[in-house]
């Protein structure tokens, strides 16, 4: 097996059931977002289960909308949003996991984000998008310009820093002897 042409995945091989449908997707987002498109990794060229395309942050929100509407695409479904911390310039990758959900491909969107820069809020595009962005806020400290109600979801609001970043301590942790008390957020 060439893992560059048959990665295994829980569904069989993608690359045969979705790649007529991927190359015709990538042919069309090339010819409308161009420039914007900063990269495009394929399960033909590249050790991964479903295409990657690296889009500039500018164009990111009408991507998504894109990849949401048109016909061909139809990827309704957000699975996910996360980041990874790459520790280069600009830092982080934000990822964002599509489904079309009616005929089964998935396809991974990422832009890249500089240490201190926001990205900016799908909510507009996709509802779920809130708790996944405010995740990505709580353990990266990747801020979403436009959302709705970015707080702490996963940590008491009292943590300092960001625990999945490279540089946090790995004795990073922190104890409250006492309960959680009311964000003064959510009070007002």
């Amino acid at each position: 097996m060439d893992i560059f042409t048959d990665l295994p995945t829980n569904g069989g091989n993608w690359k045969q059931k979705y790649g007529d449908d991927w190359k015709r997707q990538i042919e069309k987002i090339k010819a409308r977002f161009g420039a914007a498109m900063e990269e495009i990794l394929t399960p033909w060229e590249y050790p991964t289960d479903v295409p990657i395309l690296f889009v500039k942050k500018t164009q990111l929100l009408e991507l998504l909308s894109f990849l949401k509407t048109d016909p061909d695409c139809e990827y309704v479904f957000l699975s996910d949003i996360t980041a990874t911390d790459e520790e280069s310039d600009p830092r982080f990758h934000v990822i964002y996991n599509l489904f079309a959900r009616d005929r089964g491909p998935r396809i991974r969107v990422k832009v890249r984000i500089a240490e201190g820069e926001e990205a900016p809020s799908a909510v507009g595009v996709w509802k779920g998008a809130d708790w996944a962005e405010r995740e990505v806020y709580d353990m990266f400290g990747i801020k979403f310009s436009g959302h709705p109600n970015l707080r702490r979801i996963l940590m008491d609001y009292r943590w300092e820093g960001f625990p999945l970043r490279k540089d946090y301590p790995l004795d990073g942790y922190q104890l409250f002897p006492d309960a959680e008390p009311p964000d003064p957020e959510r009070l007002k």
